[in-house]
């Protein structure tokens, strides 16, 4: 396998743990907001988008860092705020995915359930998210490698 293609798996490889660590706060949190999931009474009952949002935003905060210090390090954005702004953009953005997803199932398929929420939202709804994502962030945001370091 050449530099170039081992650099793309260890960059796609390291992308899935953060975005792994993300999306498990955000789910968490989610899932708390929303259906109190055993722990408390729903902060945000029947508030599924709003509750997706934030929980998102929260777990967008966490992936930005991880993915600007340690995903793409060796690649530089060419910005001042360190990239912050496009991948904002492209995070809220690709969130109309999983939101599209969870509105579908919610108000077209009439399921309200935390498991049909879950599965919406956070399975078939990032899994699109995260492939797109990466794609916009390598191309967009992390452009160019700065170094010929792989780690």
């Amino acid at each position: 396998m050449g530099r170039r293609w081992r650099r793309l798996a260890a960059e796609v490889s390291k992308f899935g743990l953060v975005g792994g660590a993300a999306t498990t706060v955000a789910v968490v949190l989610f899932n708390v907001f929303l259906h109190g999931v055993w722990i408390v009474d729903p902060i945000l009952q029947d508030r599924a988008l709003t509750s997706y949002v934030i929980a998102n935003t929260i777990g967008m905060l966490i992936s930005y860092s991880g993915t600007k210090r340690w995903v793409f390090k060796g690649r530089s954005s060419g910005r001042a705020d360190g990239g912050f702004l496009p991948y904002t953009v492209i995070n809220v953005a690709t969130m109309i995915l999983p939101i599209l997803c969870l509105t579908f199932s919610r108000d077209v398929l009439g399921l309200t359930d935390p498991v049909s929420d879950n599965i919406a939202a956070n399975v078939i709804g990032l899994a699109l998210g995260f492939a797109a994502r990466f794609y916009l962030f390598r191309r967009f945001v992390f452009r160019s490698p700065s170094s010929m370091r792989t780690s």
